[in-house]
């Protein structure tokens, strides 16, 4: 946790993993940040992964804990117009002096709706909304849904094998996410110039069409006129691929400079052999590494001879020693034993969660120096701030508050 967007408020109706990653990375960075939610818990409230199941309950969704750390939790009926409106004012809420530091919004909510940027910006024309979509269009859209069409998974995989291939990470979810918290901020400053407030809508597809045509994949394709065939584990445009050691370890190995070329065939006693192929191929593997991967079938064979002829400790260190870049392939369980990783990073704390369970938590995931990490805040458990969040950002006396649970249009931590 950092403090440089203390003072900022955020109020956060959304699910799944793209609004709330933005509140995530705003809050680690200092903003207040309030998450409404249905009585009970939205749609994301019990995905999976979850807690083992015991006598005492569990059950509990690791990924909500994950995605809502630093956060504050109001929950409300929204499926009453009354709780609706409570949403709308919180949404709408100005902050201090000059309302500068609220009336801020993320959603995945429909762009039509209770929480429409008209509804909203009719109660504070201020209001600054961030819209995460599924398509731009507003049709329903998820990462793996937008990856598909993207045509990622039939680009990933093994080559001789037609089906496509997903990625387990949601990528567009977690791209569009931190461009929402980016373009927030962005407005916000604008507003401070006295330009009032906007809605910005977000959709994954754009973030995923963009980012391709960022990339180059949609000028190679409009060049070429077919995808980007399948590669494996192939580096492309470049040399680099899996490789296995005598004794087994499966070695990522990329070789992108000159340097790292000339030190990688120096580790694996390779320089001559390549040399010997270079004339008689009549090209240069140092002066481009286009022509490493145009000609990596030819260039293959002798790196595998010599990776099955070395063993992975004495490999690595003369890698290392050369300054060539390497990884070893490793499970989520070795991964959690990586002292770079995991284990002495002084990103992760080990924080107790709502759940009951203790792990190693991280915070804000860039150091900004020459701050200090402050100590990883939990995720509220659903409901804890209701109170709260009542009396402090819509004012409310507390015989009123009394009358919304006796109403049942909020609930607290105890669900009542």
């Amino acid at each position: 946790m950092y403090d440089l967007l203390k003072g900022l408020r955020v109020v956060e109706g959304s699910a799944f993993v793209a609004g709330p990653t933005c509140g995530l990375y705003l809050a680690q960075m200092g903003a207040e940040v309030i998450r409404f939610d249905q009585i009970g818990g939205g749609p994301d409230f019990r995905r999976w992964p979850l807690t083992p199941r015991t006598e005492e309950g569990g059950g509990d969704s690791l990924y909500w804990e994950g995605l809502n750390k630093g956060k504050k939790s109001i929950a409300l009926d929204l499926s009453r117009p009354e709780g609706r409106e409570l949403a709308q004012r919180l949404a709408a809420a100005p902050g201090g002096a000059g309302g500068a530091d609220g009336a801020m919004f993320v959603t995945n909510f429909p762009v039509e709706g209770f929480l429409s940027y008209a509804t909203l910006a009719a109660l504070n024309r201020d209001l600054i909304c961030v819209r995460v979509m599924g398509w731009a269009d507003g049709s329903q859209g998820m990462d793996y849904t937008i990856n598909a069409a993207l045509g990622l998974p039939l680009m990933t995989g093994p080559t001789d094998d037609a089906r496509p291939v997903n990625h387990v990470l949601a990528a567009w979810d977690l791209l569009t996410g931190a461009y929402s918290a980016f373009a927030l901020m962005a407005a916000l400053v604008a507003r401070l110039r006295g330009e009032g407030g906007r809605e910005i809508r977000v959709p994954l597809s754009d973030v995923g069409a963009a980012t391709m045509a960022n990339l180059g994949f949609a000028a190679e394709t409009l060049t070429t006129g077919a995808p980007r065939p399948r590669m494996g584990n192939d580096l492309y445009g470049a040399f680099g691929r899996d490789f296995t050691t005598r004794d087994g370890q499966r070695l990522m190995l990329l070789c992108v400079t000159p340097r790292q070329w000339a030190k990688a065939l120096e580790a694996l006693g390779l320089t001559a052999a390549v040399a010997d192929l270079e004339a008689g191929l009549g090209v240069s593997f140092a002066a481009d590494e286009g022509l490493r991967f145009t000609h990596r079938a030819r260039l293959y064979p002798l790196f595998e001879r010599a990776f099955a002829a070395k063993d992975a400790a004495a490999l690595t260190a003369a890698l290392d020693a050369g300054g060539v870049t390497w990884g070893a392939y490793q499970t989520m369980v070795e991964a959690l034993e990586d002292r770079r990783l995991y284990k002495d990073n002084p990103l992760f704390e080990v924080v107790r969660h709502p759940s009951g369970l203790s792990y190693p938590t991280p915070g804000a995931m860039g150091a900004v120096l020459p701050d200090a990490r402050q100590a990883v805040r939990p995720a509220p458990r659903l409901g804890q701030h209701t109170d709260e969040v009542l009396a402090q950002v819509l004012g409310l006396t507390s015989g009123e508050i009394g009358r919304l649970h006796d109403a049942r249009l909020v609930a607290g931590a105890d669900g009542r």
